[in-house]
């Protein structure tokens, strides 16, 4: 629906292709980030194609290379969309935007356009196997997918995801456009937590606004309603828990939060989510030093009511022109489903 109605009032772009490279040299902070997470030097090429032109901004096609190399080559190539301000004075603030684990592209154009409508610079990125990025060379898409019952091959890919968001930040640092000193990520649900670790382990990564999102991977992974069956095959196996928590620690955001502290967060979570327990999310919040966050009095997927508030939340955030308020302890949730509570920290568990 969003992309048909921007389509209808925009104007189609039809120019060549900009292409050109990117030249990344580690500098002394690149050695504070976890080694899972380091970039290389590299100097990779990218393609931006127009789209279209919707008058306070342009959107346009970004493809480049993967700093990971799977063994599915479609899986290789990132795909994201620009949404690039247009008529705001001085080089722009840039949040790469990330999507939920079901996908939800318009949700993630409407993030990312609405972010644009505001003077932030919006890349909007599809993570490892979703999109363009299962498309196979022969009948039918890649087989793999980024959550599945290979829990090894799930955090590669959680892995990927981070590292091709620090390129893709590598790549906004070096447009005009932008200002390189106000970089922030954002995503809802496993976009979010993607986001927590891109926000925690990069130091030029200077904001965040984390939505329905939380740590102890391991819990979330044992207990969400989508892994019920992987779940099953674990325990048929004979592993346990403990064997789940080893295998995603290393890429859990709890074991990174501490580097969220002293950078710009915003979270944002359900009092009653199913999928991301109020536990994890205030986990969380309390190892990353307490940021700013905001409850609904939703679940995951009841939170699909309160989704375009929060989204102006996060946008107001990001666009660095609203107060969040002080963090305070409090352990009661918000009494009626409308109601926003700014800087509370988490219920009970």
């Amino acid at each position: 629906m969003f992309v048909a109605s921007l389509l209808l009032a925009s104007s189609i772009v039809s120019q060549p292709p900009e292409r050109g490279e990117v030249a990344f040299h580690p500098g002394p902070s690149e050695a504070s980030v976890p080694e899972p997470f380091r970039l290389e030097a590299a100097t990779f090429a990218y393609e931006l194609s127009p789209l279209m032109d919707c008058g306070r901004y342009k959107v346009s096609k970004l493809t480049f290379p993967s700093p990971v190399v799977t063994p599915d080559a479609a899986n290789n190539t990132v795909h994201a969309e620009y949404f690039e301000p247009v008529g705001f004075p001085g080089k722009r603030p840039a949040t790469v935007v990330l999507h939920i684990l079901g996908a939800d592209f318009p949700l993630s154009r409407y993030y990312a356009a609405r972010l644009a409508d505001r003077g932030v610079a919006a890349l909007f990125l599809k993570l490892p196997y979703y999109g363009e990025r299962r498309e196979a060379d022969g009948p039918g898409p890649v087989p793999r997918k980024f959550l599945s019952e290979d829990i090894e091959r799930t955090m590669r890919s959680m892995r990927q995801g981070v590292l091709d968001v620090r390129r893709a930040g590598r790549w906004l640092a070096s447009r005009p456009e932008i200002d390189a000193d106000r970089l922030g990520v954002t995503g809802i649900s496993l976009g979010g937590i993607v986001s927590s670790l891109v926000v925690s382990v990069d130091p030029d990564v200077s904001a965040g606004a984390l939505l329905l999102a939380g740590g102890d991977l391991a819990n979330v992974l044992w207990e969400m309603p989508e892994t019920a069956p992987f779940r099953e095959m674990w325990e048929a196996d004979g592993k346990t828990l403990a064997d789940l928590k080893a295998l995603t620690d290393p890429y859990d955001p709890l074991t990174y939060a501490a580097g969220m502290k002293g950078k710009r967060v915003l979270m944002i979570d359900g009092a009653v989510d199913e999928v991301i327990p109020p536990a994890s999310a205030r986990a969380l919040w309390e190892a990353g030093g307490r940021p700013p966050i905001i409850w609904y009095d939703c679940g995951h997927y009841s939170a699909i009511g309160y989704l375009l508030p929060a989204i102006r939340r996060a946008v107001d955030f990001l666009a660095d022109d609203a107060p969040i308020g002080e963090n305070s302890e409090k352990p009661e949730i918000p009494p009626q489903p409308s109601r926003i509570m700014p800087g509370i920290s988490a219920p009970a568990p």
